[in-house]
């Protein structure tokens, strides 16, 4: 260990910070990454027996909803550990802290908040279907957050399965530079072994062995030999690219050493311009093993580069890198909260840098407020172990803390903020009212909890009906929540027909002038504001102040900005929030006893309203990417019925004698589509949808929106 690693490292740490990893497991839908999250928790000797997604016993998936539904809901963290038996790390233990993440777009906020604090992660890949629409989307969360990344091919057993098809999909698809670390012995029901290109030698599993726990290392099969040394050669030579010393001996034709190669694919993954690929089954429990090894071996510890956070002083004035640190101060993130009915709220936490102890009093920069930490607690899914002290790189659970929401920073330093995550807005609302007096109340606690736990849940009242609003991600969201109020909460409620959360934008330049005057003896009001307003597609909401001469003076900028967001949360065609405009405070005058904030503000709501006006407002929907897998004699029918939807189809590809159908359809047009695909494919087909972009309503359908705007309670 270096001296400057043995600075950064407590001398109570139990595994030094650079034998720690922190990883995600994500990839789309029923790519199996619960199922590989159940094998490595076997393999290191988490779990003695491999719980099954099929049987409803998986360890990470722990609700009820997740087990009778066979789907993962809520991420799960859990603590493994791992030795690996040679190389830069020999017999050393090293902690593996794994979160199992949503694979279903509803939960995409379970995957961004996790993909925030983790230093690596594990993208899997079905070896039949390759790269799927939620691989694109978790692929781009993991380009979002820097986050350096392995890949896995699972179910390589499958019929069909393609192993270098889904690294050509990596390239092709996600334009990821991704390069086989193993390559196969055997595709479909003739997968039995591995080649590690790294060592050039193979492994055979012991047919004898079920559970995959031996396997035997010789020489690579002679009718194999050729395509691994292609394969090999092909990864020394990416490697080149990002390591000097083992270009300048590739050059020279000198052998490289497995270490030379090893050290060279960690660097080239960390530089996040690599992506290195294993086969495997985890069903079938084949390749787990050496995909441990690979994420001791080439994905990040909290002490590397890649691994330091983004953090702003002075009230976001200066910017600073956090980097892990036993001996620093305290920081960390709240980066996901859970009601649990035994501890009450349990805050899950990532510390940055310091070391956490039992009794500790952090400081919350947003609240302004010092919360204590009352308990600290190791994660195993559901189970949990006490411990005193959390250091730096740790993702544990905290208790005792009492106003904090998702993404709020805790610290020892008053004046630092951590980059909080980022989450989409809820696409979709519905109302919800309880059956009785008695559920009026434990309805109120219950969407309030939920609220706080989840960020893409939104929780409002339609000022006209009085009705309880709760928008989401999509209808299996919502029936989720639903059905959690029931069940956590024994709350007995109706749900209205779901609601699209339609948006409104302007199409042409305009200006507005808001004035607030008001006089009534005594001490007046008044407020004259004047901005131009103009389209900015993809921006969201930009207000500019190009107040010059003091025309409006400086405390009175702030008031105006909040009145024209505010004025823009209701557009002007049929009430729904207004997005993608620049709006440039150009002009106004004040009085110098007669204004006020409250005057200004007034005056920034008026001059929205005219500009939007006069700008062209038009209505948007939600487009959603929808991808059905349907066997091919029955595309027909499936595509007839996307086009009746308003759907465009985008695409169309067969592989392993099923139809991949891409098409961009009105998310007004998708409800009910689970049961109708089912029908029309005899129950053979399956679908997945998320969020595409916002486009206009055609005015056919904006007549009957905004007939209807009065009573749609969608105001998110």
């Amino acid at each position: 260990m270096s001296a400057t690693l043995s600075t950064l490292n407590s001398p109570n740490r139990k595994f030094p910070l650079e034998h720690t990893r922190n990883i995600g497991i994500a990839a789309h839908i029923d790519a199996g990454k619960t199922t590989t999250t159940e094998r490595i928790l076997f393999y290191t000797g988490v779990v003695h027996k491999m719980g099954e997604v099929h049987d409803g016993n998986a360890t990470t998936d722990w609700m009820e909803q997740e087990r009778e539904r066979g789907i993962t809901i809520t991420a799960a963290a859990i603590s493994a550990g791992w030795k690996t038996k040679e190389g830069h790390f020999a017999g050393i233990d090293h902690r593996i802290n794994i979160i199992d993440t949503p694979g279903h777009v509803d939960f995409t906020a379970e995957v961004e908040r996790s993909l925030r604090v983790l230093d690596g992660a594990v993208a899997v890949f079905c070896a039949v279907a390759g790269v799927q629409p939620q691989s694109e989307t978790v692929w781009r969360q993991m380009n979002k957050y820097s986050v350096p990344r392995v890949a896995f091919v699972n179910k390589m057993d499958r019929t069909g399965a393609d192993f270098f098809g889904a690294v050509d999909d990596i390239r092709q698809k996600l334009k990821g530079n991704a390069h086989p670390l193993y390559i196969p012995i055997g595709q479909g029901e003739a997968f039995r072994g591995l080649i590690d290109l790294v060592k050039n030698v193979a492994y055979v599993y012991d047919e004898a062995d079920p559970k995959g726990m031996k396997f035997n290392q010789v020489d690579i099969p002679a009718d194999q030999k050729d395509e691994a040394k292609k394969w090999r050669d092909g990864l020394i030579e990416a490697l080149a690219d990002f390591d000097d010393a083992l270009a300048a001996k590739y050059l020279e034709g000198q052998e490289v050493t497995v270490d030379e190669i090893r050290t060279g694919v960690r660097k080239a993954t960390l530089s996040m311009n690599f992506v290195g690929v294993i086969p495997g089954s985890a069903f079938k429990n084949k390749g787990v093993q050496m995909l441990l090894d690979c994420v001791v071996d080439y994905l990040p510890a909290p002490v590397d580069e890649t691994s330091a956070i983004r953090a702003f002083k002075d009230d976001g004035a200066s910017e600073i890198k956090i980097a892990a640190d036993d001996g620093a101060k305290v920081t960390g993130l709240c980066f996901k909260l859970w009601s649990d009915p035994f501890v009450g709220q349990l805050v899950f936490f990532r510390v940055y840098r310091g070391q956490l102890k039992k009794g500790d009093s952090l400081y919350n920069p947003r609240t302004r407020r010092n919360e204590r930490i009352s308990r600290l607690l190791l994660l195993r899914a559901m189970d949990r172990e006490e411990i005193d002290v959390a250091f730096s790189g740790d993702i544990c659970a905290v208790v005792g803390p009492k106003d904090v929401v998702t993404g709020d920073t805790l610290t020892l330093e008053d004046d630092l903020v951590l980059e909080p995550p980022t989450f989409a807005d809820p696409v979709i609302s519905m109302s919800i009212e309880p059956n009785s007096k008695a559920d009026q109340e434990r309805l109120g606690i219950g969407l309030q909890r939920l609220a706080q736990e989840d960020p893409t849940f939104r929780l409002s009242t339609n000022p006209e009906t009085g009705q309880t609003i709760i928008s989401g991600m999509g209808e299996l969201h919502l029936e989720i929540i639903v059905d959690r109020l029931k069940r956590e909460f024994k709350v007995e409620a109706k749900s209205g027909k779901p609601q699209i959360s339609y948006r409104e934008t302007i199409t042409i330049p305009s200006e507005g002038v808001g004035k607030f005057i008001r006089q009534s003896g005594g001490r007046g009001q008044y407020g004259h504001a004047e901005i131009k307003l103009e389209p900015s597609p993809g921006k969201g909401q930009e207000v500019v102040n190009e107040i010059v001469g003091g025309v409006i003076p400086k405390e009175y900028i702030k008031p105006t900005t909040e009145g024209i967001l505010e004025a823009a949360n209701n557009g002007v065609v049929a009430g729904y929030p207004v997005i993608d405009f620049t709006a440039r405070i150009v002009f106004g005058s004040f009085h110098e006893v007669d204004s006020n904030e409250m005057a200004f503000k007034m005056a920034g709501i008026f001059a929205f309203k005219e500009a939007m006006k006069e700008a062209k407002p038009i209505l948007l929907e939600p487009i959603m990417k929808v991808e059905v897998v349907t066997p091919e004699e029955y595309q027909g029918d499936i595509m007839g019925d996307l086009n009746r939807r308003r759907g465009q189809i985008q695409g169309m590809e067969t592989k392993a004698g099923a139809c991949n159908i891409n098409a961009l359809v009105p998310l007004a047009e998708m409800f009910g589509y689970a049961t109708d695909v089912r029908s029309l494919s005899k129950g053979r087909a399956s679908y997945t949808m998320e969020p595409s972009n916002f486009a206009q309503v055609p005015a056919n359908i904006l007549k009957q929106v905004v007939e209807t705007s009065s009573r749609a309670p969608a105001r998110t």
